[in-house]
């Protein structure tokens, strides 16, 4: 039986500004299990182009002709965090709560996989990303990251297994890289995984909620670290040999990067990171660069007040562009498939807190505009499948993936 459309999407703007209303009335964090609105899934654009450290919103994007279509593509998943497309077209999914399953091409649960190691299933905490190995059609290897409790508390950790999709088992389970320290709290662990274009794996880590070690760079609170998978350290990382650094920085000064992806032709590494109330954005993760938190920051305290010393300084990065009010992004892709032609090379952003994908325009390596997409739930990873359309896992108890097709 074929999947029934959930909704769809038109560009009116009646339509638009109906669906923001009730997105406002439900709550921004909502986590419920509740069916998606009967309402049309709308698309909404705000038009020059992005210089500097301008707003995301603050741009238009051409809307995407005939809005969108969402499909439920598979059901039944607890708070799925990360997903990857396997070489035959299922996807590997990750629960928060500790569970890895595998989804067959039409949409059915795997029991969950054997092997996966305990985790810290607290808060933010749990079973985070799953990436494969660039040889994974021949070597069988995954890597993940999760929360691990330990001495001191909890902080995130990355492992390396052997997956068997027959047995639904991983095996010789290995841990190659560990935060520093572990701290106290639930919040602010990260973390996605992304292979660089020469095989490096570059690990996204939040800053623990503990805001001043994302400045200390004798910890990796608050970085991006690059390793190479059998846990050395790259010997081309830009803080080699200084004592004053941790070998796998690096970039430093993030808060709690929860988005991470690699531009498909430049090779370039791009993060989306949660700031405070406000100051949310999209980074462009350079060698050695400092991104400011919390020194700087487009976002205030929760209780209204001024975060450091303001929006810049000398020797921080800005960001690509940034929220406000925050919209909790999660992961973000950019789009390579072949269905929608004005999609092409641009940038998609999963919403949690605003509940909706947004679709940032791009020109070279300049953000150019936003579309953004009312979905109702929230939203954690997005990814391009094998088909060419984009694919969504909504991040609730009664979590789902949702392909997302054209009208």
């Amino acid at each position: 039986m074929g999947k029934k459309p959930l909704f769809t999407s038109v560009c009116a703007d009646l339509l638009c500004g109906l669906s923001i209303w009730a997105l406002s009335a439900c709550g921004g964090r909502g986590g419920s299990a509740t069916a998606a609105p009967s309402v049309p899934a709308t698309s909404s654009s705000t038009a020059s182009a992005l210089a500097g450290s301008a707003q995301c919103s603050a741009t238009t994007a051409p809307g995407t002709p005939g809005g969108i279509t969402l499909t439920a593509f598979a059901s039944g998943l607890v708070n799925p965090w990360g997903m990857v497309f396997l070489p035959d077209g299922r996807i590997l999914v990750t629960e928060r709560p500790g569970r890895m399953r595998i989804v067959s091409t039409s949409g059915a649960l795997s029991a969950p996989i054997t092997g996966v190691p305990a985790v810290y299933a607290q808060g933010q905490g749990g079973l985070l990303d799953v990436v494969l190995d660039p040889d994974y059609a021949t070597n069988g290897l995954i890597y993940f990251s999760y929360a691990e409790s330990g001495t001191g508390g909890a902080g995130t950790a990355v492992a390396r297994a052997t997956l068997n999709t027959s047995t639904l088992a991983l095996s010789g389970v290995t841990v190659i890289y560990r935060q520093t320290p572990k701290v106290s709290g639930t919040g602010h662990f990260g973390s996605r995984l992304v292979f660089g274009t020469d095989g490096k794996l570059f690990i996204s880590l939040g800053e623990r909620q503990k805001f001043t070690p994302a400045q200390d760079t004798l910890k990796s609170l608050g970085k991006i670290v690059r390793i190479n998978t059998d846990s050395t350290i790259p010997i081309d990382n830009p803080f080699i040999g200084n004592a004053a650094y941790l070998p796998e920085i690096w970039s430093y000064g993030h808060r709690n990067p929860q988005g991470m992806t690699r531009h498909p032709v430049t090779g370039q590494i791009w993060t989306a990171e949660h700031g405070a109330m406000g100051g949310d954005e999209i980074n462009t993760p350079q060698s050695g660069k400092n991104y400011g938190w919390p020194v700087i920051s487009y976002g205030v305290n929760y209780d209204g007040s001024k975060i450091g010393e303001g929006t810049a300084k000398a020797g921080m990065e800005q960001p690509k562009c940034y929220w406000d009010p925050s919209i909790a992004p999660g992961n973000l892709v950019f789009y390579t498939g072949n269905k929608v032609a004005s999609w092409s090379g641009n940038l998609f952003v999963a919403v949690l807190k605003d509940m909706s994908l947004m679709r940032l325009t791009m020109n070279g390596s300049n953000i150019t505009g936003q579309e953004r997409f009312n979905i109702g739930k929230r939203v954690r990873d997005v990814r391009v499948g094998p088909d060419g359309w984009l694919y969504l896992l909504t991040d609730e108890t009664a979590g789902q993936i949702l392909k997302v097709t054209q009208q």
